[in-house]
């Protein structure tokens, strides 16, 4: 991992300064975004899909055309790979609704801005520097979330697939990326849980207790993004050939 990371901020990067103001901005935009979609404002504003919508295809293409080119297919293979998974777990699962019927189109670019910035996190110089340190806190951090929700708001769910996510960090060697991208999972989880943008099922696949929204939900992005991961390191071994 190590070498990653004058590879990804290398003066071959577009504009490095800027996908890190994007990385960091992450947390500003989110909010912003997701409460343009709010259901409170929804009943005002109208276009307020289509403005969210804007915003997020525009913060997407400014981080794609200063991105690397790892990056840049990443990201570009998160939009119709995420949409497939929204397809899965939304439409057909049940596990959670938007407020209004349909798949926003923010949302697979929003899942790819996700992905990119908590890519970005990881790939900091202090960040692998202090790789083990990071990683005990996060292993931390995640494991007392978990265990604190499963037991305050009876999110089985979460007590579940805490379990599978640890899991598969465990096979990918504890790889702190997955933990970055965690982070901007949970904090997109609550932001647009908290505007009502979507919803998740009181009880998933009928009988499983969760909370709204379950942070078990990580390890469904986690493994989200071993796929991407494998799926891009394909595609570029085909190309090389």
């Amino acid at each position: 991992m190590p070498k990653t990371v004058d590879f990804l901020f290398s003066d071959s990067l577009q504009n490095p300064k800027f996908l890190w103001f994007t990385a960091v901005f992450f947390f500003v935009f989110t909010p912003l975004a997701l409460g343009i979609d709010s259901v409170v404002l929804a009943q005002d504003f109208a276009f307020g899909r289509t403005v969210t919508n804007i915003l997020a295809v525009f913060y997407f293409g400014m981080m794609f055309c200063s991105a690397h080119d790892t990056l840049r297919q990443l990201m570009l293979h998160m939009v119709w790979l995420s949409y497939v998974g929204e397809l899965i777990f939304c439409e057909w699962l049940g596990m959670y609704h938007y407020r209004t019927p349909g798949i926003p189109l923010y949302v697979p670019f929003g899942h790819a801005i996700v992905y990119a910035s908590g890519y970005i996190w990881a790939h900091k110089a202090w960040a692998i520097r202090n790789e083990s340190l990071v990683r005990k806190i996060f292993t931390g951090l995640f494991l007392t979330s978990f265990l604190a929700v499963g037991w305050w708001l009876n999110d089985i769910f979460t007590l579940v697939f805490a379990v599978f996510f640890f899991a598969l960090l465990k096979r990918k060697r504890w790889q702190n990326l997955y933990y970055f991208i965690a982070v901007c999972v949970v904090f997109i989880e609550l932001v647009g849980t908290y505007f009502g943008c979507w919803t998740w099922s009181e009880k998933t696949f009928g009988y499983l207790p969760a909370a709204n929204p379950p942070i078990g939900a990580v390890f469904f992005y986690a493994g989200g993004d071993v796929l991407l991961a494998k799926l891009v390191q394909k595609l570029n071994q085909k190309r090389i050939k």
